[in-house]
């Protein structure tokens, strides 16, 4: 069989709607397989064992820049628009990463994101006043949208007025632009984008305040620490990770919960389970369903296939999620699963800095949703509900609810 030929979808809306019967097959019968991407050509390594995952994020084989694994007339050829928004620590390894890991890691210290919880609990609480007596809402609009996106630019310093334009602008950084309409249409909101933030760096330069912005505009000044492009990879990264999986685990989560009434009722009466549960549904249904893809720096044997060096490589992170091998009733969503070493924030150098942030928010959500919005449960038939085109996350379009309203 062709490589470029696809043995299993997973793009298509129906593998959206459920992927892990699609992952079952693949763990059993072709957990390292090599099949067409995206673009229905590219051949990629597909990898959904657990143990696996886990190795292989581990391995310094497996690379993010493809400079350290592909010759220069290989080499994916960036545009200027591209090289600006992309030059982040997700995109680079060794040195480099440590660097911008190091510098963007001040602003979420343990310490920096306990100090939050009360800011994130005001916010929660502004978004579920005017809800409570509607009884019903679209979820994601109403509310796990907002939240993180509010606390995240709050963070970065963007001024609140231009809170609303950001929505647009990440779902043209996410969504592929598979026709050449989309791809004008990209471009144009990109650009939109990076002209927007060329005007704030320069207002921060001007004016620093107490906010992350102005700390890596600092650390720019330093000297080589941060370069222009760099600073604008990563605040592309920190809005762009910093907002979308958290909606998208708030979102799952009360999609669960809608089908577990009973878990539903427990966790509203006694909230002090939510962090271990948080933890349940960063495994049973997280928001980033695979790891940015990784190349192969040498060839490597593993598991019977030979990956040569250059090879695209896509560790499947919510297929190990529901590995039988590592989690007893992995297709079950327990609340109490003691211990939980899921990957829903990867492994290794790149594990998500975020990640204590995204479970502080998770938390107070969900606490705020079940206490506040008895009864919180889906108000349209599950199969009527639509994924959206974004291969990398477990991410819904909308997630209308209703609940019980005071009488």
């Amino acid at each position: 069989m062709s490589d470029a030929v696809r043995k299993y979808d997973l793009y298509g809306p129906d593998f959206k709607r459920d992927p892990y019967a699609t992952f079952a097959a693949m763990r059993r019968d072709d957990p390292i397989h090599r099949q067409a991407g995206l673009d229905g050509k590219t051949p990629i390594w597909f990898v959904t064992r657990y143990a696996d995952v886990e190795a292989m994020l581990r391995d310094p084989r497996f690379v993010r820049d493809p400079a350290r694994a592909l010759p220069p007339e290989k080499l994916p050829r960036p545009t200027p628009l591209d090289d600006l928004l992309t030059r982040n620590m997700l995109g680079v390894d060794g040195a480099d990463h440590r660097r911008l890991r190091d510098l963007v890691s001040q602003g979420f210290t343990p310490k920096r994101v306990a100090d939050l919880r009360p800011r994130v609990e005001a916010i929660a609480d502004a978004l579920l006043r005017p809800l409570i007596a509607r009884g019903e809402a679209d979820l994601i609009d109403a509310f796990a949208f907002p939240l993180p996106t509010i606390v995240i630019l709050e963070m970065l310093g963007v001024p609140a007025d231009d809170h609303g334009r950001f929505r647009a602008w990440a779902n043209a950084l996410l969504e592929p632009a598979m026709t050449p309409e989309k791809l004008t249409e990209a471009t144009r909101l990109l650009t939109e984008f990076t002209d927007y933030l060329r005007e704030l760096f320069a207002e921060r330069r001007a004016r620093p305040r107490d906010d992350l912005l102005s700390a890596l505009i600092a650390a720019e000044r330093a000297g080589d620490r941060l370069s222009e492009n760099e600073l604008f990879g990563t605040m592309v990264l920190l809005i762009v990770a910093g907002h979308e999986t958290t909606v998208n685990l708030i979102a799952n989560a009360v999609l669960a919960l809608s089908e577990r009434p009973d878990l539903r009722d427990a966790l509203a009466a006694d909230p002090s389970g939510l962090p271990r549960a948080v933890e349940e549904f960063l495994r049973y249904d997280g928001s980033v369903e695979r790891a940015l893809h990784r190349f192969a720096a040498e060839d490597v044997a593993w598991g019977g296939h030979l990956i040569r060096k250059g090879d695209p490589v896509i560790f499947i992170l919510s297929s190990a999620n529901r590995d039988a091998d590592r989690f007893e009733n992995a297709d079950e969503l327990e609340p109490d699963r003691h211990p939980n070493p899921h990957l829903a924030f990867g492994k290794g150098a790149h594990y998500c800095l975020g990640a204590p942030l995204a479970r502080l928010e998770a938390e107070v959500a969900l606490r705020g949703l079940l206490t506040r919005l008895p009864g919180l449960r889906l108000a349209v038939p599950r199969e009527t509900l639509r994924y959206r085109f974004l291969p990398g996350f477990r991410a819904l379009e909308a997630l209308p609810v209703r609940w019980d309203p005071p009488a």
